[in-house]
């Protein structure tokens, strides 16, 4: 599969930064975080993605049919396999076609700490934890059903993940790329940690934006009073505006693991939401 990496000239760059990143991103300085902009948004779309990383650790790792005692025959009859810890609701808004979820699970309603599983799907099996459990932060406030421009809470929903992006060179993406020095931050964030390298990696997050356009696009179809500029991007070391942070090593083998051929999408929230 051919990886589109696009490079942004340096005019471009700037404008994006002096306008379209100031509605966008999630980092901050001082007293507060500036998000390159703003990063925040909520709302339902999906699409999958992803290829086999590591089996996961501490949660079901289930796999193919198996052979022996447990061959495809058995398997075959066997209940599919659902997502640890996602209720009927949650699960019902999961595209029917999509075949990735990365499923960021938080604390509680008001932490801004979760934790990350890749999980993909066999017709057959059902899903499986292709990769081990990431630390990850959410939004300061932690999360919300209704999200608005400025509240410092991640929206709860399950959203497409089609684009990525960063200030480094592309490291074996699946999605469309877009490299260039627009993804660049500076500043501390709540607690005050610097913010630089925050968007080296980053894969949009498909709620209040125009799936198939770079990360740096502000056009936001709801209004700009619901958000936007929601990503997962490289962690910071403290609680986001509205993104969800991982570690670098992670945010690499995430843009390695995203395939758009499986319609990735991210299922995130509250454990006590997503058990909806």
């Amino acid at each position: 599969m051919s990886v589109r990496t696009v490079r942004r000239g340096p005019r471009l760059a700037a404008a994006l930064l002096a306008t379209g990143l100031l509605l966008t991103g999630c980092a901050g300085d001082g007293g507060g975080v500036r998000d390159a902009g703003r990063a925040e948004t909520a709302d339902k779309a999906g699409t999958g993605s992803g290829s086999v990383a590591a089996a996961a650790s501490g949660t079901d790792k289930g796999g193919g049919a198996g052979t022996g005692a447990s061959g495809p025959l058995e398997a075959r009859g066997a209940e599919a396999r659902e997502i640890p810890g996602l209720g009927p609701e949650t699960r019902a808004r999961i595209p029917s076609d999509t075949r990735q979820a990365v499923v960021v699970t938080g604390i509680n309603r008001d932490s801004n700490l979760a934790s990350v599983v890749v999980h993909e799907r066999d017709p057959v099996t059902g899903w499986a934890p292709v990769t081990d459990t990431w630390p990850a932060h959410n939004a300061l406030e932690g999360w919300t059903d209704d999200h608005n421009q400025g509240d410092l809470r991640s929206p709860i929903g399950v959203y497409g993940l089609t684009d990525a992006g960063g200030r480094l060179s592309d490291p074996g993406s699946r999605l469309p790329y877009d490299q260039g020095p627009a993804f660049s931050v500076t500043g501390t964030g709540f607690e005050g940690e610097p913010l630089e390298g925050s968007f080296d990696y980053v894969v949009a997050i498909n709620y209040n934006r125009v799936p198939g356009n770079t990360p740096l696009d502000w056009a936001r179809p709801l209004g700009d009073d619901k958000g936007g500029g929601i990503w997962i991007h490289v962690d910071h070391g403290g609680p986001t505006q509205a993104c969800v942070s991982v570690p670098l090593d992670r945010m690499k083998e995430l843009l390695r693991t995203l395939d758009p051929e499986k319609k990735p999408v991210v299922v995130m929230g509250d454990a006590d939401s997503l058990a909806l």
